[in-house]
């Protein structure tokens, strides 16, 4: 290789680091910057506030009627998308989507209901200090929270 082209080729190598050492710098950046995800709202959550053994028992009690619930799950989630397909034709049927939609929350209240009833059934048998631990991540979790300020 002479030495042009040796040159050349550490001239493109730093030009290629350059611009590699900066989209890195970059990801860094916007990665530490973003804002932390927002709690997703699900009951499990507020047993976070048991002791661990409770905790899970809590958990697991609700995860298993989410398991037996599933087709549920799985009946709204159909619904919803006969709804959006039903949307996309070129004639809307109003009657058929409102009929869609109208089985998706129906599916998706039942399977609602099921889980807080099954909550309510595993809170019953906690003492009163469990009871008011888990009270307080409810209200932790609902409480109207201050607007982030950059």
């Amino acid at each position: 290789m002479t030495e042009s082209g040796f040159r050349r080729l550490v001239l493109g190598l730093l030009v290629f680091n350059t611009f590699l050492i900066s989209a890195l710098a970059g990801a860094g950046i916007f990665y530490i910057q973003q804002d932390p995800p927002l709690p997703v709202s699900r009951l499990p959550l507020a047993g976070e506030q048991l002791s661990g053994d409770d905790k899970t028992a809590f958990q697991g009690a609700l995860a298993d009627e989410r398991r037996k619930l599933r087709s549920l799950g799985l009946e709204a989630r159909q619904a919803r998308i006969e709804a959006a397909s039903l949307m996309g034709q070129p004639d809307l049927n109003k009657v058929a989507l409102a009929d869609a939609l109208k089985r998706a929350r129906d599916a998706e209240l039942a399977l609602r209901q099921g889980v807080e009833q099954r909550a309510v059934d595993f809170v019953a048998n906690l003492t009163l200090d469990q009871r008011r631990r888990l009270s307080e991540g409810l209200i932790e979790r609902e409480a109207p929270k201050p607007p982030a300020t950059k």
